[in-house]
């Protein structure tokens, strides 16, 4: 009988490329990984790893595996969420990922309801990437999480997760000039080809989105400030240091004699858990006081 603990590593294996990223991930030494890895060969009796040097990769055999060992995760996810439907009453920690703007603008109110139907249930919130959220989904750390994607950034589909639509805003251009309310094509963004631009930190989807839709309007913009928050972000422009994009969430105490142009761009939000995890009670609830919690404004997009 095939060990599901093993299995999981070498999904993880699959996943990360190397020993050394699995065992850092799942808080386990390099050693023990390869130790439960040769262990679970023994149990398939065919070599599912190929050794050259210090480094792994999976035989055919063992990619055929990661392959059902997906399908296997998912069932038990699955037998989880129809066990605790059984029980009377939810209870117990519910970790949540949730990127800043969501945190802020989205999740306390979904809190606030899921609190008074499901006293019994411990949400734990912590601020997450979206980028590490199929990690730390895979590994337990998280059981629900919310993450994003830009239109000129679509998400890397992600083996075993399952993805809710929840809503959709607009993005807006943010600058100090008179500006028309909506722009109905990405083309006049050229009108700030000569602009300083304040982007997002390299590596993020924020980032590459902003350089995207430039590039779309046939420029590549002149990066003079990287920051994350969009309160900073929209702090600069109001202080002259350039334009920026930022998403309809991220638009809260715009300063003074700052102008905002709709574009045609739109950054979509949506619930992510393990597959075969969506329908646990506990994850259903907070999807349901998710779409409640909707501001007015998005529900609309």
């Amino acid at each position: 009988m095939l060990d599901v603990r093993r299995l999981r590593l070498l999904r993880e294996l699959a996943l990360r490329g190397t020993i050394a990223a699995v065992a850092e991930a799942l808080s386990f030494t390099p050693s023990a990984v390869s130790q439960q890895l040769s262990a679970l060969e023994r149990e398939a009796g065919v070599p599912l790893l190929e050794r050259t040097g210090r480094r792994v990769r999976l035989t055919p055999a063992g990619r055929n595996l990661v392959g059902h060992t997906e399908a296997v995760l998912e069932r038990l996810e699955e037998a989880a969420a129809e066990l605790a439907g059984a029980r009377h009453g939810l209870a117990g920690p519910l970790r949540i990922g949730a990127f800043p703007t969501a945190a802020r603008a989205i999740v306390p109110a979904a809190l606030v309801a899921l609190a008074r139907r499901h006293p019994g249930l411990e949400p734990m919130v912590s601020e997450t990437d979206p980028a590490g959220v199929a990690h730390a989904l895979r590994a337990g750390e998280l059981d629900v999480a919310l993450v994003h994607e830009y239109d000129f950034v679509p998400a890397e589909p992600e083996p075993g997760l399952a993805l809710e639509p929840l809503c959709a805003e607009w993005m807006y251009l943010a600058s100090l000039d008179p500006a028309p309310a909506v722009a109905a094509e990405l083309a006049g963004l050229a009108r700030w080809r000569e602009a300083p631009w304040i982007t997002a930190t390299p590596g993020t989807l924020c980032e590459a989105m902003t350089v995207r839709a430039c590039q779309a309007a046939a420029f590549t913009p002149r990066v003079r400030h990287r920051v994350d928050g969009f309160d900073t972000v929209l702090a600069l422009v109001a202080a002259g240091q350039g334009v920026a994009v930022v998403p309809q969430l991220g638009l809260v105490d715009v300063p003074v004699g700052v102008s905002l142009t709709r574009l045609p761009v739109r950054r979509r939000t949506r619930i992510a858990s393990r597959g075969g995890a969506a329908g646990h009670p506990a994850v259903a609830a907070l999807t349901e006081a998710l779409r409640e919690a909707l501001p007015a404004a998005l529900r609309a997009v």
